[in-house]
């Protein structure tokens, strides 16, 4: 009777201290009020209480919090697997303790006659950062008799994957009676993870049934190898086959897509099903949808998404994708005022931030702006520069014609220049008409990359304004002895929701024909208003430009989708153009013309930036 009155007392106590609205805990000093509850209590070793304390302090992920966890655990004489799964799974979400600290975690648990359980291998197997602390568990797993469990055997497929050890998966795979959605998933995750986007679809065909996350896993592979066109074949297959809904995973995957062919037509239809059914908006779904309005040429409305999100959901990462939308359409004032208005709302800017905001600074030619917030990250937030903040100052230096301070930069920063940097100096040396510095650093960046033909064009390009000639030759030459081919310029442009696509010169188009003519049509348009085709740069006779065919100015694959734009949509209609390459001078000249002569807005994305033409002008000033 007495036993029956103590178990009540305790019960009745535990119902007392658990009522204490933890769930409503949003502070260490609250969850020490709730932690010393339970000690006045005399629950203080009760197994069942002091999880919920070690998962808040692993979500917290400060030291300080992490400190107090491990005291927690610490306090309990005879900890179970519970308690030791909880604490294990609690600082690998923290990313607080290295994974040694939690393998010895696990060694302590056996040292002290605690048997693991199916709950203990998953988030063991997702600590290991070595294929041999793996393979290690997964003796464990079998010595432990979890041999047939599927969870755990998923787990160790993903942990094989993780380390390019196929094979090994493979073998995992084969040994499940009946693999499930994610023991499929898995495997396809892992072959894309690595490039094997064939092997993964063929592994996909396979699936007897398939879950949105088998079909999301796929289509993100396709996403990821920039094949987008397969993503949107494999998106309408899943419609017409699949009963489950649209959900935030695919969206998200699809609004990748979408952004990376500029196809604002489908990007609108997937933001309108999510805002329909009402789908949870979580960080990266959020993002997707400014960064797709940002890339796909909808400024204001990327703005207008951004701003209707809820202070408290708009994460660091909507902010740095709008700071970004805005420097990629040369809108430097409102990316810096955006970042103001970041700071006041004590949100913490990271190192992506401050990319995106000297971005914003240098393709609007704010130099001393620049400069400023590039010693005020240091300052202010101990945010070392990266390789890619000094290319930006680099970029900022130079697009200004301070291409000395450029140079003096590279030479003072604290490790070597990478190609991309020095790249970028050496179009700096080609705009402003630097031979002597761009002839030395153009060595550099070819001897760096050898394979990549945009090195050779900008420095042969550079010599074509001077007129070296023989240089020019040269270079060629050791192109073809190097066997370098030149990357195709190619263009693509949304009309009805189908993507166009367009290479330089290209004869074998199904509509070539009328596309040559359109293109012969608008030409001789512009040409009444005094279009003459800009040759400055141009490498008369020597084959080299970068978007070369019989008529390579004529023919740029900008012009081609453009004409094809102008006789398939009515006037009036904005036509969107996504462009691989950097708009030449040419191109760009005749766009402003074009805008005037047929009254319409154009919108290039060219491979840094927007360039909106309107009324004969473009909204970067011709500063690009």
């Amino acid at each position: 009777m007495s036993m029956n009155t103590s178990s009540s007392s305790v019960q009745v106590q535990m119902q007392v201290a658990v009522p204490f609205h933890f769930e409503k805990c949003q502070s260490m000093s609250q969850l020490r009020q709730y932690h010393s509850q339970i000690i006045r209590l005399g629950l203080s070793s009760h197994n069942h209480l002091i999880p919920p304390l070690i998962n808040f302090c692993a979500r917290a992920s400060t030291s300080d919090a992490l400190t107090y966890a491990l005291k927690l655990f610490d306090s309990i004489p005879q900890p179970d697997a519970f308690l030791y799964n909880t604490i294990i799974k609690g600082f690998l979400h923290s990313q607080l303790l290295p994974t040694n600290s939690i393998l010895l975690l696990y060694s302590h648990m056996l040292q002290n006659s605690v048997l693991p359980n199916n709950f203990t291998f998953p988030s063991l197997l997702r600590a290991c950062r070595e294929i041999q602390h793996g393979m290690q568990i997964h003796a464990h797993l079998f010595k432990f008799g979890f041999g047939a469990h599927i969870v755990c055997l998923n787990s160790l497929i993903h942990m094989y994957v993780t380390f390019q050890a196929l094979e090994e998966a493979r073998r995992v795979f084969h040994t499940i009676p009946h693999p499930d959605s994610v023991s499929w998933t898995s495997l396809i995750s892992g072959y894309s993870k690595w490039g094997l986007i064939d092997e993964a679809f063929s592994i996909f065909q396979l699936m007897p049934q398939k879950n949105s996350a088998s079909w999301n896993a796929m289509m993100a592979a396709y996403v990821q190898t920039n094949r987008f066109h397969e993503a949107f074949a494999l998106f309408d297959r899943m419609k017409a086959e699949n009963n489950n809904v649209l959900d935030k995973f695919v969206a998200t995957t699809m609004l990748s897509a979408c952004t990376g062919l500029g196809a604002l037509e489908q990007g609108k239809w997937i933001h309108e099903y999510i805002k329909r059914n009402g789908i949870e908006l979580d960080s990266k779904l959020a993002t997707a949808i400014v960064d797709m309005y940002c890339k796909c040429g909808c400024l204001e409305k990327a703005l207008q998404v951004f701003h209707s999100l809820p202070l408290p959901c708009r994460w660091i990462s909507s902010w740095n994708c709008m700071i970004g939308g805005l420097a990629m359409h040369g809108n430097g004032e409102a990316a810096i005022q955006l970042f103001k208005e970041m700071e006041r709302q004590m949100v913490v800017p990271d190192d992506i931030t401050f990319l995106n905001l000297l971005t914003a600074c240098a393709h609007s030619g704010l130099v001393e702006e620049g400069r400023n917030y590039f010693s005020y990250m240091i300052r202010v937030y101990g945010i070392e520069p990266r390789m890619e903040h000094f290319g930006c100052m680099v970029d900022l230096l130079g697009r200004a014609g301070m291409v000395q301070e450029a140079r003096k930069l590279i030479d003072e920063m604290p490790v070597s220049p990478d190609v991309t940097v020095l790249g970028t100096l050496l179009g700096a040396c080609k705009k402003h008409r630097n031979i002597e510095l761009g002839e030395e650093i153009g060595r550099r960046v070819i001897e760096l990359e050898p394979n990549n033909s945009g090195r050779y064009v900008l420095l042969a390009n550079l010599y074509a304004n001077a007129g070296k000639w023989e240089d020019v030759a040269k270079l060629r030459k050791l192109m073809d002895d190097r066997g370098v081919k030149k990357a195709p310029g190619f263009s693509m442009i949304e009309l009805q929701g189908t993507v166009h696509e367009f290479i330089a010169g290209e004869r074998n188009h199904p509509q070539a024909k009328e596309l040559h003519a359109k293109v012969y049509e608008m030409l001789e348009n512009l040409k009444s208003v005094g279009y003459v085709a800009d040759t400055n740069g141009v490498l008369h006779g020597h084959d080299f430009d970068e978007e070369d065919g019989e008529n390579p100015l004529y023919y740029h694959s900008e012009k081609l989708a453009i004409a094809f734009g102008l006789s398939r949509t009515k006037p009036g209609e904005t036509l969107r153009v996504l462009k691989n390459l950097r708009i030449c001078e040419d191109c760009h000249h005749a766009c402003k013309l074009i805008s005037t002569v047929f009254d319409r807005e154009i919108i290039v994305r060219d491979r840094t930036r927007f360039h909106l033409f309107k009324m004969g002008q473009c909204s970067c000033q011709d500063y690009w």
